[in-house]
């Protein structure tokens, strides 16, 4: 039986694909979004690949319309609104969202009334009589984007032209939360704009830390990589891999053929049995096949089938094309958990972990890097 990704040690299983926390994401959100991610989709083009489709359809909507209320900010973009969202509400994942936005159930935040919960300590007496959080007995955030109903009532927006501006729905509340992240003609481009407008957000810097590490990873995958200079195997090889951006990730599956049924099951107990896809090594696998190379279904295996790169050399001694790892213990191989395709940029293409599809990542996305392997 293939195991993928597997590699069994005598005191504990490194697996590739896990969920090592991206340095700028606190371990709350990490483990947050780690309990939640199976249900994620893919997202247009695979850009996004956590983002539901209907949820960055919001986010892409909200960015292109908020110059009619804001004619002067710049710098608004989707992954701006992705990175809020996320962290707010894990982009609404478990709910239902309508082909209008409405997302069901509705999403609400602790009561604020002092008692701690949540982190909350002062009381917000009610102002909507429970018109938008469910509740007259105190306030409490409402929706993806987890607006006060007070703050909603003076910046909500109606984003899908029904002639109502609810927080919970997709693209009300996306526009209202671009129009607020705008505030009076913000340039978001500059990062100091950008935080200040984050912080106006969430009063918090630990949470301003958050949302930026989630806007680097969404604003990097959005970005193609440029193919125009590469040519022969290389770019055979990338090709093959970004072909594959929205399929499935299958533990245990993908192979020279292509993607296929994997198995059972995870150290999380995701099985892939019944889902037809890739895991890390197996798009691995599948790409360096186009290109006539043959290589094992193991990613601590695949390290040791090229030149190696090490991990001291830095990020910037990748080349497109080379193999890029990550381990619990950088520097011993047999404990390396996940490998991507590095495209340039600093971007690599992978197959993440349960839940997710092959996407575009962030090289730096992950903890634990274990440098690279030249096989072309």
């Amino acid at each position: 039986m293939r195991w993928g990704c597997l590699t069994a040690l005598l005191l504990f299983t490194a697996v590739c694909c896990a969920t090592p926390v991206s340095k700028a994401i606190s371990a709350v959100v990490a483990l947050r979004t780690d309990m939640q991610a199976d249900v994620g989709g893919i997202a247009e083009g695979g850009s996004a690949a956590d983002i539901p489709p209907r949820m960055l359809t919001a986010y892409t909507k909200a960015a292109a319309r908020v110059g009619r209320y804001v004619p002067r900010c710049r710098g608004m973009g989707w992954p701006i609104l992705a990175g809020i969202a996320k962290v707010e509400s894990n982009h609404a994942i478990g709910r239902s969202i309508a082909a209008n936005g409405d997302i069901r159930p509705k999403i609400y935040g602790v009561l604020l009334n002092g008692s701690g919960a949540g982190g909350n300590a002062t009381v917000f007496p009610d102002t909507d009589h429970g018109k938008w959080d469910g509740t007259a007995a105190g306030e409490r955030a409402v929706g993806p984007f987890q607006f006060m109903p007070a703050t909603w009532e003076s910046t909500g927006k109606d984003g899908n032209s029904d002639h109502v501006a609810d927080p919970h729905n997709a693209d009300d509340a996306a526009l209202g939360a671009a129009v607020y992240l705008c505030a009076s003609g913000r340039d978001l481009t500059r990062r100091g704009q950008l935080e200040a407008a984050i912080f106006q957000y969430n009063h918090s810097t630990a949470y301003v830390a958050d949302v930026l590490g989630w806007i680097d990873q969404y604003t990097a995958a959005a970005r193609g990589p440029n193919l125009q200079r590469l040519s022969g195997k290389v770019r055979t090889v990338i090709e093959a891999a970004l072909s594959q951006r929205g399929v499935p990730y299958s533990w245990g599956g993908g192979n020279e053929h292509g993607a296929s049924y994997g198995v059972c099951c995870s150290p999380s107990g995701k099985s892939g049995a019944r889902i037809k896809g890739f895991d890390c090594s197996g798009l691995i696998l599948y790409a360096y096949a186009r290109a006539g190379i043959r290589l094992p279904h193991s990613a601590a295996a695949q390290a040791a089938a090229g030149r190696r790169i090490p991990a001291r050399a830095g990020t910037g001694a990748l080349k497109p094309g080379d193999l890029v790892f990550y381990a619990y213990a950088p520097g011993l191989d047999v404990t390396i958990y996940h490998v991507g395709i590095y495209v340039g940029g600093g971007q690599m293409i992978d197959a993440a972990r349960p839940g997710t599809v092959v996407r575009l990542d962030a090289v730096d996305a992950m903890s634990g890097y274990a440098g690279g392997a030249r096989i072309l």
